[in-house]
């Protein structure tokens, strides 16, 4: 979500008391990318799966198992894009941090069904872990859940209802008005916006390990807000300050080793 998107969101939330808002809303907010767009091609060692959420929707994911994973992994991507775009997420959490991992689309992106909504999206989650839970022999509450961006938002909703045995943030908010009231304050949009994801709020009934990292120079979601998150999440807690990083930088090393450092401890 950059600058001139947040203005649009300004613009028409500010304007909008219609039906015609909501799907005007939803996308901004969600910008996926429909096959064929992106790389499909096969990587070595990954599943191609399919899901069904709870009102049927089909969900298309990639499952990748490390042989003996110290963890099961379930990834919840940004608002953009579809899986293609993360197999790099693939790589790291099987074959450099041992861990069996799941990426999949939310309904409406790549090869899945249906049309992206806030409820949609959580009940895709919901599904696409019970799914993994039960492909890879473990309980629902077992799975450590990563999260992206608005990923972070669908993984702490899925952590404080039900609990993970560890919970990953990336570049997360308090909630998605936050975002955009960041990029334009002079604009109500926090009384217009439909769409809330207001993790501030649900991470408090999260009660596991959380580890959460944030680029200080995060032009999209801004550090403040991520600090603000984890300053209403229980412990036990650590924040992983990236200097000079931005919103979707690829890992860097010191990520990685905290990463590992992580999922090593977890009960």
């Amino acid at each position: 979500m950059n600058r001139a998107r947040a203005l649009v969101i300004g613009g028409f939330l500010a304007l909008a008391v219609s039906g015609c808002a909501t799907a005007i809303e939803n996308s901004i907010v969600f910008q996926p990318r429909k096959y064929p767009t992106g790389d499909w091609a096969p990587t070595s060692g990954v599943e191609d799966v399919w899901i069904e959420s709870s009102d049927g929707v089909r969900l298309n994911g990639w499952l990748a198992r490390a042989e003996r994973p110290q963890a099961v992994v379930l990834y919840t991507h940004g608002n953009g894009g579809n899986i293609t775009t993360r197999r790099e997420v693939l790589r790291l959490f099987r074959d450099r941090l041992n861990a069996s991992v799941m990426v999949f689309d939310y309904r409406g992106y790549g090869k899945s069904g249906g049309v992206p909504t806030e409820t949609g999206v959580l009940d895709d989650a919901r599904a696409a872990r019970r799914y993994l839970a039960a492909t890879c022999g473990v309980r629902e509450g077992d799975v450590v859940l990563v999260g992206h961006s608005l990923g972070g938002g669908v993984a702490v909703d899925l952590a404080a209802a039900d609990g993970a045995r560890g919970l990953i943030l990336e570049g997360t908010f308090t909630s998605l008005p936050d975002v955009a009231a960041s990029h334009v304050p002079l604009l109500p949009v926090r009384a217009v916006m439909q769409s809330k994801l207001n993790s501030v709020d649900k991470i408090r009934n999260y009660r596991g390990p959380l580890f959460q990292v944030h680029g200080d120079a995060d032009r999209i979601v801004p550090y403040s807000l991520g600090q603000k998150l984890f300053a209403a999440a229980n412990e036990p807690k650590q924040f992983m300050t990236i200097p000079g990083g931005g919103h979707s930088d690829p890992p860097t090393s010191e990520y990685v080793a905290a990463l590992k450092q992580f999922l090593a401890a977890l009960p």
